[in-house]
Order: C-alpha cells, then structure tokens, then sequence
C-alpha cells in the first residue's frame, strides 16, 4: 500500500501541475480516484493544490518573458482569444486569477496576468486561494458520496 501512496502522489503532483498547463488534462480523475482508495484528503488537496499553481506560475512565467507571438504559437491561442482574455481579465481585474482554474479560461488568464506584469505576490494569493476552494469542494464532494 506504501507504494501505491507514494506512486499516488506523485502522479496526483503531476497531473494537477500538468493540467494547470496548455495540456488537456484533468487533475481532477486522479484525485477524485486516490480520494476513493482511503488517502488522507488533506495531503492530497495539499499536493494537488501546489501541483496546479506551480502549473499556473508556468503559465505567468511564460506570458512575463515571451514574446506575444510565442505565447500564441506554444498555446495554440488566435489573436481573438487572447484578446478576449485580456478583456475578461481588464474587465474582472486581479480577482479574476481566483477563476484561473476555470476550463477553457483559466490558463489564458494566468499568461496574460504575466503579460501585464501582475506582482507575482497577488497573482500566488489570488490563484492559490481559487485552485485550494476547488480542490477542498471536489474531496468533500467525493467523499461525502462515498
């Protein structure tokens, strides 16, 4: 079983840092599947909650010192859609990095918060807080209906 929960880490790390990214990915099964088997829900949320910011400051990091066309080309991004994000992040401002991990919207809100050179200190506050809410709502939800 000690290796199943090592191994159940792990992979959890990966998926939620690797979810956070341009890959489709869904933290979420493999939390939801280690919830299922008996691991603490805590360590879990704590791994799955560092895995997809850390993902999520890729992203930042990526907006900060690439150039626009690189970001566009590595994310698959249309000049509509990341002028929409910007819109939506302008229009919502910093407390929209809260819904970074919203599908679809989240990662291109967490580049442009690095485009427009948001202090990282908010952008970890604001994203930490959104992505830790989801994360403690999905293991409640799945072990409450357990």
């Amino acid at each position: 079983m000690e290796y199943f929960t090592e191994l159940g880490y792990i992979g959890l790390f990966v998926a939620s840092f690797l979810a956070a990214t341009i890959l489709p990915l869904s933290s979420e099964v493999v939390l939801s599947t280690l919830l299922l088997n008996g691991l603490s829900p805590v360590t879990l949320v704590t791994i799955a909650t560092i895995g997809n910011v850390l993902g999520s400051l890729t992203n930042y990091a990526l907006g900060y010192w690439a150039s626009l066309s690189v970001i566009k080309k590595w994310l698959k991004m249309s000049e509509d859609q990341f002028v929409r994000a910007e819109q939506r992040f302008t229009k919502y401002g910093l407390f929209s990095l809260c819904f970074a991990w919203v599908p679809i919207i989240g990662d291109p809100l967490t580049v442009v918060a690095g485009v427009l050179r948001i202090r990282l200190l908010w952008f970890l506050i604001l994203v930490t807080a959104g992505k830790l809410t989801r994360y403690i709502v999905i293991s409640y939800l799945v072990t409450a209906n357990a």
